[in-house]
């Protein structure tokens, strides 16, 4: 059998993606109702961070740790990666020791390396172009609280970035809608964004948010741009979530934000 690695969001079928969102569930209420469930046992999964993260990091940790396996913690700059090895030598030498590997790290390019030269299944935890165990994570909660996605609305204000890339390959298979409302100059890229009814661009977050089930958004400034921090800020102003956007959208909708958040700012 073929080694399956999850690198984009696009990588599961629909169906696939159904299947697993009814194993969370099941797996979930397991956990939470103090049923040891251990099918992870003497597993162990290789976690490396290029960017740092609190979030990535406790939630594939813990996970692991619930389900009977072990999860080792590599940071690049620690690691003969940050000392120039090639991608595709770790790769080879990684996935002989553990049984699974997540990368959170930057250019796409380099996971897809890596996935290439690996035994083992890989996880991407973050690129700059992806990050599909974040929608993950927001539909299974869309899911648990206001039922199927499927014909719903989701508005994405903000900066056009790896989070709102991922939640429009989500939107294109799993059969929603994504309105998205960016600053002038910092829009889609027709690369990862191709056209179709899952997506629709406003100019006003006001119009990107009227009638939504679910308003979601980021910070102004993601990890590598901090130089642009205060251009971000004069451009960004008329960008947040607030009161008026949520009134714009349904009376049940629903707020997300993939934090860390800049309260006062997005």
């Amino acid at each position: 059998m073929a080694v399956k690695h999850y690198l984009q969001f696009r990588d599961l079928t629909r169906d696939e993606y159904d299947y697993l969102f009814d194993r969370t569930r099941i797996i979930k209420d397991r956990f939470k109702g103090y049923q040891p469930y251990h099918p992870l046992a003497d597993r162990t999964l290789a976690m490396i961070f290029e960017k740092n993260s609190t979030r990535t990091r406790l939630s594939f940790e813990a996970g692991m740790h619930q389900l009977g396996g072990s999860a080792i913690y590599l940071n690049t700059r620690d690691t003969q990666l940050g000392r120039g090895e090639p991608v595709e030598d770790a790769a080879e030498v990684i996935s002989r020791m553990v049984d699974l590997v997540m990368i959170r790290t930057f250019e796409q390019d380099i996971i897809e390396r890596f996935a290439a030269h690996s035994r083992v299944p890989v996880i991407n935890g973050l690129t700059n172009e992806y990050h599909p165990c974040q929608i993950l994570a927001d539909i299974f909660t869309f899911i648990e609280h206001r039922g199927s996605v499927v014909g719903r609305t989701v508005a994405w204000i903000g900066d056009a970035n790896n989070v709102a890339y991922t939640w429009l390959q989500a939107a294109q298979l799993l059969g929603f809608r994504v309105n998205i409302s960016t600053p002038p100059g910092y829009g889609l890229d027709p690369r990862l964004a191709p056209a179709g009814p899952h997506l629709a661009v406003f100019d006003s977050p006001l119009e990107a948010a009227r009638g939504a089930d679910l308003i979601t958004t980021d910070v102004w400034t993601s990890m590598g741009f901090e130089a642009e921090n205060e251009q971000r800020r004069r451009a960004f102003a008329g960008w947040q979530v607030d009161e008026r956007v949520m009134a714009a959208a349904r009376p049940d909708a629903l707020f997300m934000h993939c934090l860390p958040a800049h309260r006062g700012e997005e």
